[in-house]
């Protein structure tokens, strides 16, 4: 299957992939659609608050890495369900790993969100009293 032979449309037909990976994500996924409902409101606020360039490289870095996250967690649980159906504490255990990682993440994009929004937010408020 893999020739070593580098071409142009192989790389296309990788990318054709990587994007129906994702696709499949959002339909399947109920939580990745809240994640990125969650980034389209945070990028919509960071335009709209005229955040500096630091704070974006932040908010794209935690962006990516909850759906990063979330496709790992979504992929462990895909295989595991083919490769053991029925019930195993050990596959069960790795689920909820992956499912924490997923929360972990989440939570600390959070708190960057509160951490950058929260200060430019009471900023805009203070300028008009």
């Amino acid at each position: 299957m893999n020739s070593g032979i580098f071409s142009p449309r192989s790389r296309f037909r990788s990318f054709k992939f990587a994007f129906r990976g994702l696709k499949s994500l959002l339909i399947f996924e109920h939580n990745s659609r809240i994640h990125l409902l969650a980034a389209v409101i945070v990028i919509i606020l960071g335009f709209i608050f005229r955040i500096s360039l630091a704070d974006w490289s932040l908010l794209i870095l935690v962006i990516g890495l909850v759906f990063l996250s979330e496709l790992i967690n979504s992929s462990l649980e895909a295989i595991s369900d083919v490769v053991k159906p029925e019930w195993n504490e050990k596959i069960l255990r790795a689920k909820d790993y992956a499912a924490a990682a997923v929360l972990v993440t989440a939570v600390i994009s959070v708190f960057i969100g509160g951490i950058i929004f929260i200060p430019v937010y009471y900023s805009c408020f203070k300028r008009d009293s």
